[in-house]
């Protein structure tokens, strides 16, 4: 496989879906439009993007010892992703979600099991070496010690850290709060999703909180907002890159894509306004399918996208294969 290029330490699922007009209740029941398992987890979705876009990654993480741990594998091995540094746990898979998908936009809602996190990954069980033969390091705040852990290794060896905050629609409590900054202050790389920023800042303009989270320490901080694209900011530039119009089927997973998808533009060396355009295009041709992995594209399908739109990026560096089909 070569040396890894992105290591990726965070939650990797099984999803089972199901795509429905009406949410059943107690009293009524409901049918379902489409049915369908996939893997899921922001690192884990991400790390299967970067994949299919020529990328060589590896997840860390952990599962169970049952049939549904080594499904849950074969969701990312199918892909090429290495999980030779994954830890097995003597007990039954528990990072298992139900998505339930909205027909008519495509919004879905999550069930979590009770004990999604009761046994999290620890810091010695990391394989310092394995981390550090990496290029960048992709996590999500779960297993939060060892993400930490991991991303001060990347840190202080010079190497890029994206933290995947994933998005807030209320404010947090203290822990929360506290282990976020923890891991904003580490991360080279901030993309997170809509409300975030305010959330972790206090403040309601978005300019202003990705300001205060960009003082916290990262160089770049994105924040996606659906329909409305994405604003990035940095200390010399702030930018809008909006989304493509598409017919929706299933939003789940489409920030995971992009994470995946942007940190495979910054290791072609893109600058970041083609790193974002070619994220956003790949977040895009996620949602015409149901789930969080089916629909995310190989690298020429998103070239033909953008071509099809008049928009021409440059020739693939030798760093991403491009042929991974």
């Amino acid at each position: 496989m070569g040396n890894i290029q992105i290591v990726g330490v965070g939650l990797s699922t099984i999803d089972i879906l199901m795509r429905l007009g009406e949410m059943p209740s107690w009293e009524r029941g409901g049918r379902m439009r489409d049915l369908r398992m996939d893997g899921g987890g922001p690192v884990g979705t991400g790390l299967v993007a970067a994949a299919r876009l020529g990328a060589r990654v590896g997840y860390i993480g952990t599962c169970g010892c049952d049939e549904a741990a080594q499904l849950k594998l074969s969701f990312l091995t199918r892909d090429g992703v290495d999980v030779s540094r994954v830890v097995h746990r003597e007990s039954a898979e528990e990072q298992v979600v139900m998505v339930y998908v909205h027909e008519q936009t495509g919004e879905r809602v999550f069930g979590f099991r009770d004990r999604l996190d009761e046994t999290p990954l620890r810091p010695e069980e990391l394989d310092k070496d394995y981390i550090l033969s990496a290029d960048a390091l992709h996590m999500d705040g779960f297993h939060y010690q060892a993400g930490l852990q991991a991303a001060r290794w990347m840190r202080a060896a010079g190497k890029i850290v994206m933290l995947d905050a994933g998005k807030s629609d209320r404010e947090m409590d203290e822990q929360g709060r506290s282990r976020m900054r923890a891991l904003v202050e580490v991360t080279s790389v901030l993309v997170c999703g809509s409300g975030f920023s305010q959330a972790l800042s206090g403040k309601k303009d978005r300019w202003e909180a990705q300001e205060a989270l960009l003082g916290m320490g990262p160089g770049v901080v994105v924040q996606t907002e659906g329909i409305d694209g994405s604003f990035t900011l940095t200390a010399e530039e702030r930018f809008n890159t909006p989304a493509f119009p598409i017919e929706v089927v299933d939003t789940t997973g489409a920030g995971d894509v992009f994470h995946g998808a942007y940190l495979v533009g910054l290791l072609k060396g893109w600058d970041l306004h083609k790193t974002t355009l070619f994220s956003t295009a790949v977040s895009a041709l996620k949602c015409t399918r149901l789930g969080g992995r089916v629909g995310i594209p190989r690298y020429a399908e998103v070239m033909a996208f953008l071509r099809e739109r008049g928009i021409e990026m440059e020739t693939p560096s030798p760093a991403i294969r491009a042929d991974h089909e």
